[in-house]
């Protein structure tokens, strides 16, 4: 019988980053960020759970004026991403 196994120390490190963020340099975000664009894609990945779009997320908060290197860089890293992200988070207001 095999053992079933959860996500290793990096791997769960990485899931509390992308949930948590950095607690000692907490991220400013601006509501003129807010986009339409940006709630869309932020929703439509929220909702169902596929954050394949983050490089995207990136590219439409830059548009909007976002010139913060800790979502910016978040979005673009390799993640992972899940449902709490920080910044989906903060984009949707529940954060």
């Amino acid at each position: 019988m095999q053992k079933l196994t959860g996500p290793d120390e990096a791997e769960l490190a990485n899931l509390v980053r992308c949930v948590l963020g950095n607690p000692f340099r907490p991220a400013a975000f601006a509501p003129e960020w807010r986009t339409d664009t940006v709630r869309a894609l932020a929703a439509r990945m929220y909702e169902s759970r596929d954050f394949s779009a983050m490089p995207i997320l990136a590219d439409a908060l830059q548009d909007a004026g976002c010139d913060s290197d800790d979502i910016l860089n978040h979005c673009r890293g390799l993640g992972p991403h899940v449902r709490g992200c920080w910044v989906v988070d903060l984009v949707l207001g529940k954060g």
